[in-house]
């Protein structure tokens, strides 16, 4: 009788396509084999895989594309698997992905989350090595852009990219699953930041080798990729920051603005790819004005949210900011990156 799979790989697809028999031909490879893999179908249309007979692979169709949070949510509940892994549709994970972070999370119990290390597909460098947060609520990946060999060790980082990612049950039992309305983006920030109030570490896993097409679902400089963005770093700020870095939101944003358009001026970082793109700097502020809106309009909702947060909190605040200090990303770095 073949025994329960110790982890269920979740990945959502929108168009799925090439691309994602290309992910699931990796994960045939795999040396761990203790696993299951649900495809969690957000597009309208139905979709066939190659995968072989014996394949541990399951198609959930959501009939609608309900984003990134609710379909891994979905998977999770549906799960009994002690560990959740979360995975792009347009990655390709090397064979020893699984076991690096299986092995590097059950080596200590409090470690609830584990990094991969992700190069960009096209380019050779890195894509992520962990997750860096800036005081206005943004988060970046650390190391994005630098030489594929860089951060070769493994280490504590701050927490992971859900693009390629291993999560622990027992910590998402505890925190709670993926925070729906996100819809898209900073899911993964919200709940790491929600592990480590709740005293939860992150390792990067150095070994764990993923290769990942950039942002082939909603773009490198949608509209809808700039709004959610936008939108939901300030949700990540206001559930998840201690009170006495709030006073500080609106100027950390502010200069992150400031930065952006010297970086527009000298063709760097993602405004520049932005306005490149056909984009002006009015529609822009259109975004931030509808970004800031939404935000208001849902505060109650939001500091609901932000008392759950209180409720599972280990660490004091001047811990927490020390955390967030030792992972931090500027807002130069980031209007540059």
């Amino acid at each position: 009788m073949q025994s329960a799979p110790r982890v269920t790989v979740a990945i959502p697809t929108l168009f799925a396509g090439p691309l994602l028999e290309k992910c699931l031909l990796a994960l045939k490879e795999q040396t761990f084999r203790s696993f299951e893999v649900v495809v969690v179908n957000n597009g309208r249309e139905s979709i066939a895989t190659k995968a072989e007979p014996g394949f541990p692979l399951r198609v959930v169709a959501t009939g609608s594309n309900v984003g990134f949070g609710p379909a891994i949510n979905l998977v999770i509940r549906e799960s009994s698997a002690p560990f959740i892994a979360t995975l792009n549709d347009d990655t390709e994970p090397e064979p020893e992905w699984l076991a690096t972070l299986v092995a590097e999370i059950e080596a200590d119990p409090r470690v609830g989350m584990c990094a991969s290390r992700i190069r960009l597909f096209e380019a050779s460098r890195l894509d992520s090595a962990g997750m860096l947060i800036c005081f206005d609520g943004s988060s970046k990946q650390r190391g994005h852009g630098d030489p594929g060999d860089a951060f070769p060790q493994s280490a504590d980082v701050l927490f992971p990219s859900g693009c390629a990612a291993l999560y622990r049950r027992a910590m998402l039992d505890e925190i709670g699953v993926f925070d729906e309305d996100y819809y898209l983006y900073c899911e993964d920030t919200d709940l790491g930041l929600r592990a480590r109030w709740a005293g939860w570490k992150c390792r990067y896993a150095a070994g764990a080798l993923v290769r990942h097409h950039y942002s082939q679902s909603a773009g490198a400089v949608s509209l809808l990729k700039a709004r959610l963005v936008e939108r939901n770093r300030l949700w990540v700020a206001l559930k998840n920051f201690p009170g006495a870095l709030l006073p500080l939101l609106p100027f950390m944003s502010v200069a992150r603005y400031a930065w952006q358009v010297s970086a527009v001026r000298s063709r760097q970082g993602a405004a520049s790819e932005f306005v490149r793109s056909g984009n002006s700097i009015l529609t822009a502020a259109r975004i931030i004005l509808v970004a800031h809106w939404e935000t208001l309009r849902l505060l109650p909702v939001l500091l609901r949210k932000r008392a759950q947060v209180r409720s599972t909190r280990r660490i004091g605040w001047i811990d927490f900011i020390r955390l967030m200090y030792r992972h931090r990303i500027s807002t130069r770095e980031l209007a540059r990156s």
